[in-house]
């Protein structure tokens, strides 16, 4: 499962004007420069020039779609949060038995942080602070799509305590946890993603954390 931003130029819709299609697909091919290049070198050691050149435009084409580095910016976490929020969000909205949903939703966590680490990356130094953390409504943005994840799960839990699935407790801080758990595990997997691969590091969270959460 692929959250790569070059998502947005492959469904490009045919029934779109082609002058149309032809802008949606260099702001894609624009975006996945810029991911690669941020993800390998940081916020700050790229350039809107460096990022014209590895999307082979010039840097004119660049300012028809965004008014600067931190527009491009912006707009680049946006996408990702949005598509890695509405992955996950599809699990959870699909499966009826709480503790497949939440099996499934630490599965899909999984997939989409091998598939896409230059994203999960970046996704890492946005929401935990790692490196740069651009302001001015961003961060809001971003707090709204985890806020929504947040309650969706526990939503989850509180059904499954209802079916005597899950332990009595706080179905909010039950979502809190889990997310809390899988989240440092990830980030320490992104130190050597190979060897996390290998041992599945992300299992071992979800036993310690089921542990603690069943009935």
């Amino acid at each position: 499962m692929s959250i790569s931003s070059m998502e947005a130029a492959n469904a490009i819709p045919e029934s779109l004007p082609r002058r149309d299609r032809e802008k949606l697909r260099q702001r894609g091919e624009i975006l996945e420069a810029a991911l690669k290049l941020f993800s390998e070198k940081g916020y700050h050691n790229v350039s809107m020039h460096e990022i014209a050149s590895e999307a082979e435009f010039g840097i004119g084409t660049l300012y028809k779609f965004f008014r600067n580095k931190e527009d491009l910016y912006k707009a680049l976490i946006m996408e990702m949060a949005e598509k890695y929020h509405h992955a996950l969000m599809q699990v959870l909205e699909q499966e009826r038995n709480p503790l497949e949903a939440i099996n499934r939703y630490i599965a899909v966590r999984r997939e989409l942080f091998f598939n896409n680490l230059p994203v999960m990356r970046l996704y890492f130094a946005e929401t935990r602070g790692a490196s740069f953390n651009i302001k001015a409504g961003l961060d809001q943005d971003i707090l709204k799509l985890y806020d929504e994840g947040i309650g969706l799960l526990a939503s989850i839990f509180e059904k499954g305590i209802k079916d005597h699935v899950f332990r009595s407790l706080d179905p909010y801080y039950m979502a809190l946890a889990l997310e809390g758990t899988i989240n440092s595990f990830l980030f320490r997997m992104m130190e050597d993603p190979t060897r996390s691969r290998e041992t599945d590091n992300l299992s071992a969270a979800a036993e310690i954390f089921f542990n603690g959460v069943l009935d």
